[in-house]
């Protein structure tokens, strides 16, 4: 057997390189020819045929909260379409200019071999193939491209093998399926999609006529570059099927005047919303235990809480190159990230994980981001668990420099003090002395309990009063602000933030689903009163989010931001956020570099950054939603119940000092 494969080698190279063997097979009869394929088909050992695969790779389709398709996913080349679901036209006009005998012949046609040899011979080398649709799958799936005659021998072989397992029907839908088209697009379905912007059942005649002479050179047949030329061959694919009896006279030249409209080179579903997308496979990954190739390539359908119109809006907000907070380094633009969130049932409407370019299932910002948090922990850490212990939102707090145990002494980001503040005050100036001196009375404790309930593991490392200030080991995503913030706008109720609401299977089973998980964070009570405390940091004139006020909705929410080690500018900033709600939606927004260093940093500026995308964000935003407003006081009528309060006070300590003075008298009258 090893001697006649050497012959064969040699006669392999003698094929390849002899002018003598062209003139030798035109003169070969058929009958021979097929005799030698059979000799070289038994003497050859079988073929791994597996990547002929007829169970269709399909991709994972995203469906948005109304279970409109929204966008897809998939590590295939090629989407897959059943021979049963592609027109008869569509068929009629590939195969009548690729092979009109297909269905007659075992995969070989001999006469088209005999013609290619001929038209070899006439050129001086391999320029034409005559292969059957068979022989073209075997190459596009198994074999090398190159034109020589040992591969055509086992381009023929392999035909063989593939015509001998498989039905004409299979054939030709793993070939429909797998043929390139040119732009990217592997298969009829993905071909119409790029060049139409319709399913492959959509397509007219001559569309199909069109698409079916790309095959034959897509580069060069181009009808983005070359219509005249795609045009011409169109023409030659439309007389093939009228010469074949698939269509008539009328319908020849129906098909030939019919107007082409090409579409934007972009597929309108494939790849859209890319952040969201990646923790959509992130969330089936870890949280339901599939397999990433199998969301690739299992053709899922993955149901989620997706708002395209609040999505987009988030992206087109983040194509604002003007509103981003500018760095230090000029070479190297700062990060952002942003999530919205439903505070009624936790579904995560849309986020974006960064400005830069995207990277499939790379760093997403919006939910792997571990950064500190800055002041937005007040509310968490302080206020609310100082609420539940009694304190109320007009207590007075001190506000002066204090050193407190371990010689920790904050300091106000402005360096001012006041001696005394209210509560509601102390937050929306953003104070942190008495946030570090309400979480010192309490105790650290509480607080540490309180961050818990709201979502946000802490560990030992922070049971320190700096926890007040977000500082220490503490560790957010915006996901996680969100999820936590959305407590206070839902009456003290914390539903689990999510993307994905179910899983179906191609079969279409559901493989997964979400399970609804809700927390009692807080009391309503206390809930309220830290909305009105929060919503006068946007309202207020001097309150520190006036920025992300948007007209006609009501907004509550918290800035924050941290220092950087060893920076001697004192604008310098590291993170920098906003997390802020209406009654039916949540957005937290972070800024910042991914590595801050002392060279490397925000510079603070209150008319840009965080704060400003908020509000550009949620103006767009909140029209999805329905506009409800807080049932709570505003921070200026507390304003004039404390001045009024404060009078009330001083009234009293006067009229004791003259009682005192007049008992004094009278004790002095009756001593005499």
């Amino acid at each position: 057997m090893s001697q006649i494969k050497k012959i064969l080698h040699k006669l392999g190279n003698i094929i390849d390189h002899s002018k003598l063997f062209h003139i030798l097979l035109l003169g070969i009869s058929s009958f021979t020819l097929i005799g030698l394929l059979y000799l070289t088909y038994i003497l050859h050992e079988e073929v791994d045929l597996s990547k002929l695969d007829t169970e269709l790779m399909k991709p994972t389709i995203i469906y948005d909260e109304a279970n409109e398709e929204a966008s897809k996913i998939t590590a295939n080349k090629m989407e897959g379409v059943a021979i049963e679901e592609i027109p008869e036209h569509v068929i009629n006009a590939v195969l009548s200019i690729e092979d009109h005998r297909f269905y007659e012949h075992s995969g070989i046609d001999v006469k088209g071999i005999i013609r290619a040899a001929f038209e070899n011979l006439t050129a001086g080398g391999v320029v034409q193939g005559g292969s059957t649709i068979t022989q073209q799958l075997a190459k596009n799936t198994i074999l090398t491209p190159e034109k020589t005659y040992e591969r055509k021998i086992k381009e023929v072989v392999i035909a063989s093998q593939i015509e001998h397992q498989y039905t004409k029907d299979e054939i030709l839908e793993m070939y429909l399926n797998q043929i390139y088209f040119g732009h990217g697009a592997w298969g009829i379905q993905n071909a119409s999609r790029v060049y139409f912007g319709k399913n492959v059942e959509d397509m007219t005649v001559a569309e199909a006529a069109m698409l079916a002479g790309l095959i034959h050179s897509p580069s060069a047949l181009d009808p983005y570059k070359n219509f005249d030329s795609a045009k011409k061959r169109q023409q030659v694919v439309l007389v093939q099927m009228k010469t074949f009896g698939k269509i008539d006279k009328t319908g020849y030249e129906e098909a030939l005047n019919d107007d082409i409209q090409l579409k934007e080179l972009s597929d309108p579903l494939k790849g859209k919303y890319p952040y969201y997308v990646d923790q959509v496979i992130y969330e089936a990954v870890h949280k339901y235990g599939l397999e990433q190739d199998d969301i690739l390539t299992g053709g899922y359908k993955i149901y989620t809480e997706l708002d395209p119109n609040m999505q987009e809006t988030v992206e087109k907000v983040y194509e604002e190159e003007n509103l981003f907070t500018k760095g230090s380094n000029p070479d190297e633009e700062p990060e952002s990230a942003a999530v919205l969130v439903d505070p009624n049932d936790g579904g995560v409407r849309a986020l974006v994980g960064g400005r830069s370019d995207h990277i499939f299932l790379g760093y997403n910002r919006a939910t792997q981001l571990k950064a500190q948090p800055g002041s937005t922990m007040k509310p968490l850490a302080v206020y609310t668990p100082a609420l539940e212990e009694g304190y109320g939102i007009k207590d007075i707090l001190p506000d002066e420099k204090t050193e407190f145990a371990g010689g920790y002494s904050p300091k106000n980001s402005n360096n001012q003090y006041e001696g005394k503040v209210p509560m509601f005050e102390a937050v929306y100036k953003s104070k942190n002395v008495p946030a570090v001196w309400l979480l010192n009375e309490i105790g650290i404790q509480n607080g540490m309990d309180a961050v818990e309930r709201f979502g946000i593991n802490l560990g030992d490392g922070n049971r320190e009063l700096g926890l007040a200030l977000g500082g220490g080991g503490v560790a957010v995503s915006p996901l996680d602000m969100a999820q936590a913030y959305s407590a206070l706008a839902n009456g003290g109720i914390m539903h689990e933030a999510h993307l994905i609401k179910k899983i179906v299977n191609k079969s279409g089973e559901t493989v997964a689903s979400f399970e609804e998980k809700e927390t009692k964070v807080t009391t309503e009570k206390v809930a309220k009163n830290m909305t009105t405390m929060l919503k006068g940091v946007v309202d207020h004139e001097e309150g520190t989010g006036r920025y992300a006020k948007v007209d006609g909705w009501d907004i509550a929410g918290k800035t924050g931001s941290t220092q950087v080690v060893g920076a001697a500018a004192e604008n310098a900033i590291k993170d920098q956020w906003f997390v802020g709600y209406s009654p039916n939606l949540v957005g937290a927004v972070w800024s910042g570099y991914d590595k801050t260093t002392s060279e490397q940093y925000l510079v603070r500026d209150s008319t840009k950054g965080s704060t400003v995308i908020f509000q550009k964000i949620m103006s767009a935003a909140l029209p999805n939603v329905e506009n409800e407003k807080f049932d709570v006081p505003s921070v200026y009528e507390l304003e004039e119940e404390v001045e009024k309060k404060s009078l009330r006070e001083l009234w009293e300590e006067q009229k004791k000092k003259i009682n005192d003075s007049f008992t004094e008298w009278i004790e002095r009258w009756r001593g005499h």
